[in-house]
């Protein structure tokens, strides 16, 4: 079963490679995603995140108090360099939103049965049975991959300037975070990956050393200097080993 929709901003790509898992699966997975996007998106007037940030909601759903649980965990880990309530800028959880929808979603696979797939959100992947190849592009060369991974059954976000230039802002400065050119994580669940990947960016080049430190997490960086940094257990596709610009790589962090 392969489909692919445009949902929350991005591409959504589904491959199941189960026989017997029903069409509705898929459906299922689509419906969810677009229910996110409708109730959690700050770009959505009528949504409960943009009617919260209104003061509108006395009292937010499970799900949404699930999300700000999990912002106001990252922002307490990073020193408040990764915030969902910068000043001007009102509340924006997607950070948070994307890779825990995405990750419910494969919940969803899961409960129907699905034991092979691969679902990929914009470029982030939850993988499932594999191994599968994830390739992580090079932050300045859209045709260029600086690294292929292997994943089994976990995930893998990336957050990077080339995705809408100077776009995350270090909460703690209130100034673009331009430490670092891209920071990929490989987690066992998106949730952990998506929102590790962005608050290690938010907080430039030490970002990397706080992400490798987090339990089930790998790292593969390129800070602004273009060196590579990567964490000893980072599951590299074999014959495909980390190689950055000009192939400068840094010691194992």
């Amino acid at each position: 079963m392969r489909r692919v929709e445009h949902v929350m901003g991005f591409p959504v790509s589904l491959r199941v490679d189960d026989p017997d898992v029903p069409a509705e699966a898929a459906d299922a997975v689509f419906a969810w995603l677009r229910e996110a996007d409708a109730r959690f998106s700050p770009f959505r007037p009528d949504s409960e995140v943009s009617r919260l940030g209104r003061g509108e909601v006395a009292r937010v759903s499970a799900e949404l108090g699930e999300v700000l649980d999990l912002c106001e965990e990252y922002r307490v880990a990073t020193g408040g360099a990764f915030d969902v309530r910068l000043p001007g800028r009102g509340l924006d959880p997607c950070a948070v939103v994307k890779g825990w929808s995405v990750q419910r979603a494969a919940g969803l696979l899961r409960a129907s049965g699905a034991r092979r797939f691969c679902l990929n959100a914009g470029g982030d992947v939850v993988a499932a049975g594999g191994p599968w190849r994830v390739g992580v592009r090079h932050p300045e060369d859209a045709g260029r991959l600086c690294t292929v991974l292997e994943v089994t059954d976990g995930a893998v976000a990336t957050s990077a300037r080339y995705e809408r230039g100077d776009h995350i802002v270090d909460g703690r400065t209130g100034r673009p975070a331009t430490g670092l050119l891209s920071v990929t994580v490989v987690a066992p669940t998106l949730t952990e990956a998506d929102t590790a990947a962005t608050a290690a960016f938010a907080m430039g080049a030490e970002g990397v050393a706080w992400a490798a430190a987090r339990e089930g997490c790998e790292v593969f960086a390129v800070d602004a200097e273009r060196r590579v940094l990567r964490t000893a257990g980072l599951p590299a596709a074999p014959g495909k080993g980390p190689h950055g610009h000009h192939g400068s790589v840094t010691p194992d962090v």
